[in-house]
């Protein structure tokens, strides 16, 4: 019985691991560009996709994860339009009666169905279509909608417990992705040595930590621009016994303190403490400390910045969604804070 269990588990997950990730972000730009323009996203869906259209349209109309402005989302679900139209007319048009109700143009019109091929749902993205509406569709691999609609979610799975666990572990990464877009905090991620302070290897003292000229003041801009700054270090030191994680908070309560001397502030500081043979997914250009402080602040990447001064920070940038700056000894650190703040 146990293995029957894993079974369905390593099933579920993966077909939700092998949905297209450029797919999510493509219908979190398109629900994004909606909303930004004032306009709502509409959900529907019969039966078990008519309770995650509504979920959906709850995570927006309420919130995912943080705090913020209300997003107008709709579902078609409610049960007296659906039992009107069902009774007076055909249950076939339930839903597109109601998007030639309330759809305007530009709206986003999402149709949830495992089948791809319901036909209520199929006559109501037609008719968001001649409504000038752009549509989304959450599908298995089969079925008629996924090719009809201008932006998909397809699950890759057969089965269809594993296609509704799928799209609605999409959907809820699209609602992140919305809320970050639309209300997302702007972060400016720095790496330490050789960016903001001189290079000394396997630095193991406090004292030995010296920020380069006009460091703090910089920090200070961002701040009074509204950025949230988060150093991103990788400390192999500590993987080496270099000098121990207690040490390394007191170099960095030195750091702080020097920037907050000088005017400026460090949000948060986040280390990866391994040995490159560890590999790890936090060092480096690996994105763990980023996926990390994303997450902790819910920082809109494509608003951010990712500043250091090796192939490996920008590597580490770029593969967040952050622009990125790479500095030098003729490029510093004051010199990509006045390229991030005069634009």
């Amino acid at each position: 019985m146990i293995d029957i269990v894993k079974d369905e588990f390593r099933r579920s997950a993966e077909a939700i691991s092998n949905i297209d990730p450029e797919q999510v972000i493509d219908v979190a730009n398109a629900i994004t560009e909606c909303l930004r323009k004032g306009n709502q996203v509409i959900f529907m869906g019969n039966g078990g996709s008519s309770a995650d259209a509504q979920h959906l349209a709850a995570e927006l109309s309420g919130r995912y994860l943080f705090d913020r402005p209300a997003m107008a989302g709709v579902c078609l679900s409610n049960i007296a339009p659906v039992t009107a139209v069902g009774n007076d007319y055909t249950y076939d048009i339930v839903f597109s009666r109601q998007v030639e109700a309330i759809a305007r143009p530009g709206d986003v019109v999402v149709g949830i169905s495992t089948s791809g091929n319901s036909k209520n749902v199929i006559l109501a993205l037609e008719k968001a279509k001649e409504r000038g509406c752009v549509t989304v569709s959450f599908t298995g691999p089969k079925g008629a909608m996924k090719d009809m609609a201008d932006h998909r979610i397809t699950v890759p799975s057969t089965d269809t417990p594993h296609i509704q666990e799928g799209y609605l572990a999409a959907g809820h990464m699209i609602c992140c992705l919305v809320e970050r877009n639309m209300y997302g905090r702007k972060a400016v991620l720095v790496d330490r040595d050789d960016t903001i302070a001189k290079d000394v290897p396997y630095c193991d003292s406090p004292d030995k930590l010296a920020l380069f000229d006009g460091v703090p003041q910089s920090m200070k801009r961002l701040n009074d621009a509204g950025y949230l700054v988060i150093v991103v270090t990788n400390q192999s030191g500590i993987a080496r016994s270099k000098f121990d994680e207690a040490t390394l908070t007191k170099i960095h309560e030195k750091m702080v303190s020097d920037i907050a001397a000088g005017g400026g502030r460090i949000d948060d500081i986040f280390i990866c403490p391994h040995h490159p043979d560890d590999h790890c997914g936090c060092r480096k250009p690996e994105t763990g400390m980023g996926i990390d402080a994303v997450r902790k602040y819910h920082i809109d990447v494509t608003k951010s910045y990712m500043i250091g001064n090796s192939q490996s920070d920008v590597e580490f940038g770029r593969r967040l969604g952050c622009k990125t700056i790479q500095v030098s000894e003729s490029f510093t650190f004051n010199d990509a804070v006045d390229q991030i703040i005069n634009g």
